[in-house]
């Protein structure tokens, strides 16, 4: 379990490509492994994944076929960087809301803006999930749980702070960039029951 409060900005070290399997190296910053295990769960860019191996500040993961599919961690090159939050523990503070670290699917950055003091950030979404997101419900975005602003068509914004641009990778962010979705899956499961019972969603 994982709460979208990502911890910090991790560079990949180094990927090994096997056959339907890639393993990555990723290098954290200081003291951001203390007390982890092999077998521990670490999200990256929102994806749970398992600690296969580590050394200092370097650890491991086997991603296999479904993973590199779905996510945009397939596409990772070394020297890329990533977001990261380490598995939830019972009474740690809830600060985002409640994720699974399963990514739904993988959305597009259509634009940038930067105004003051702000950033305003508008993705694309595959038509089969943007039911899923409403007006100021709550989305994971690159593992960093986050505030739906508007939602038009099949697209919809983030309004982001400079705290969040600092100790994420939204702060290198740019349009044609391919970003992990999790929806909430409160939202998920409401939308799903109304479909059954063949009933109307009005927003």
């Amino acid at each position: 379990m994982f709460t979208g409060i990502v911890q910090g900005i991790a560079i990949v070290k180094n990927i090994d490509v096997k056959n339907d399997l890639s393993r990555i190296g990723i290098e954290f910053p200081d003291d951001a492994l203390d007390k982890v295990s092999h077998g521990a769960s670490i999200a990256i860019n929102g994806t749970c994944l398992t600690v296969s191996e580590f050394s200092d500040n370097v650890a491991y993961f086997d991603v296999m076929m479904e993973t590199l599919k779905v996510t945009n961690l397939g596409a990772l090159k070394e020297r890329n960087i990533v977001n990261f939050e380490r598995a939830a523990r019972f009474g740690d503070e809830i600060g985002g809301h409640l994720l699974s670290g399963h990514i739904h699917t993988t959305i597009k950055v259509v634009s940038v803006e930067k105004p003051e003091n702000n950033c305003i950030i508008t993705f694309e979404v595959p038509s089969e999930w943007i039911k899923y997101i409403l007006p100021k419900g709550f989305v994971a975005v690159n593992g960093c749980s986050l505030t739906v602003g508007e939602v038009i068509d099949n697209q919809f914004n983030v309004y982001l702070i400079p705290e969040t641009l600092e100790i994420t990778t939204f702060g290198a962010i740019k349009a044609g960039d391919v970003i992990n979705l999790e929806v909430d899956h409160q939202t998920q499961t409401i939308v799903d029951t109304v479909e059954r019972l063949g009933l109307s969603l009005n927003i």
